[in-house]
């Protein structure tokens, strides 16, 4: 794997993608994506991460953030990871997916390879984890996640779309509290 995705600093803030493998568009339902916003909330609440812009698409999750505290930003986003994959296999096996056997073979033959005798493979190993060195690359980032769902059809505007920070920072009710401020995000040497 490339070193040019890693995180080096566990404590910088970062632009991250986390995709699903194969490109599956697994959050197409609403209970599927509030697995996603649950946990992103209990990383904040228990686990120091601090989200400044973040929007979910059907098969990834752009998240612009960074770690405080004692838990640094690989061990959060594997935690998170780790819980989400249990979940999302959970949900799929328990509740109506027209897709479930596709889904569950999928992430069955996404692991196969591994030697670790996992079952499952939800998630991509890469973050795509970009380090935030100025306002304007945070900027440019916070753009683009926003447009996300706008570029996909899903939405006319970025403030439309639930499953994003654009609606915190259009001032509209939300779904995942976030910092708005920028200020105390640049802090990178």
């Amino acid at each position: 794997m490339s070193d040019r995705y890693l995180i080096t600093d566990q404590n910088a803030p970062y632009f991250v993608t986390m995709t699903i493998v194969g490109w599956i568009d697994v959050f197409t339902r609403k209970e599927q994506k509030l697995v996603i916003v649950d946990s992103l909330k209990y990383c904040q609440q228990n686990k120091g991460l601090m989200i400044y812009g973040w929007c979910l698409m059907p098969s990834h999750l752009h998240i612009i953030c960074a770690a405080v505290g004692e838990f640094g930003m690989s061990e959060i986003l594997r935690d998170f990871k780790k819980f989400t994959s249990k979940a999302i296999i959970q949900q799929i096996k328990e509740e109506q997916e027209s897709r479930r056997e596709w889904m569950l073979q999928q992430f069955r033959d996404a692991c196969s390879h591994l030697k670790r005798g996992q079952e499952y493979k939800v998630w991509q190993d890469s973050n795509q984890a970009k380090i935030i060195y100025t306002s304007k690359f945070f900027y440019e980032k916070l753009d683009y996640i926003h447009n996300n769902p706008v570029e996909d059809m899903l939405v006319g505007r970025p403030e439309e779309y639930m499953f994003s920070s654009a609606r915190n920072y259009a001032g509209l009710d939300y779904l995942l509290e976030i910092i708005v401020e920028t200020q105390r995000l640049i802090t990178v040497k």
